[in-house]
């Protein structure tokens, strides 16, 4: 069962996201937080596998909250209504590992979710789409070295172009643990939080190609 925490200053959109929550068997809601600072506090009181954090909420923020949250073994998916880059990029610099646009519906936040306990990461596709646009400069500069296996570059491929644990061990013969052990030793050797750190790095060398 996965255990969701929900951060979210205004009570009718917790709700709201508690009851699209609790209608999968396989998650359930155990903690509300108004603000970011009783997000941080339940947090550590409840061990949540996952906590769904606003970008704007009273006394600390949830780019701030996620920061502190991004520390610890809860992953963090914003979810807001703001379609900023700028919050986009400060969220994933703060450890996010989704960012989820509220209009996205129902479905995409529990893939959101699931994919986070998996240890993968999931931005709403009109976000990633300008995501990728900026990353992706008309001549990628090739200077920066590669710290990366042949093997690793090549999954960093898979990785930026969005495929799954699942996926890249089917495409690539390997088991999904096998999978898991070459995204962690790539994310150690770029310095990047997540699988969109991985992806950012390849769009922006041209390594995604």
């Amino acid at each position: 069962m996965i255990r969701v925490l929900i951060a979210d200053d205004q009570d009718t959109v917790r709700r709201g996201l508690r009851r699209l929550i609790d209608v999968h068997e396989d998650m359930t809601v155990v903690g509300e937080a108004a603000d970011g600072v009783q997000a941080v506090a339940l947090a550590r009181s409840l061990r949540p596998d996952v906590a769904l954090v606003d970008v704007r909420m009273p006394r600390l923020d949830g780019l701030d909250a996620t920061r502190l949250l991004a520390d610890g073994p809860v992953r963090v998916v914003v979810v807001t209504t703001f379609d900023n880059d700028k919050y986009v990029h400060a969220a994933l610099r703060a450890g996010a590992c989704g960012f989820i646009l509220k209009r996205s519906g129902p479905a995409l936040l529990a893939e959101a979710v699931r994919a986070a306990v998996a240890g993968e990461s999931l931005i709403s596709p009109a976000v990633t789409v300008r995501l990728l646009e900026h990353l992706a400069p008309a001549r990628p500069e090739r200077a920066e070295p590669n710290p990366l296996t042949p093997r690793e570059t090549e999954l960093a491929r898979l990785v930026a172009h969005g495929r799954t644990n699942a996926d890249i061990a089917a495409e690539l013969f390997i088991s999904v643990g096998t999978v898991k052990t070459h995204v962690a030793n790539i994310q150690a050797k770029l310095g990047a939080a997540n699988r969109v750190g991985i992806a950012a790095w390849c769009w922006r060398t041209g390594r995604a190609a």
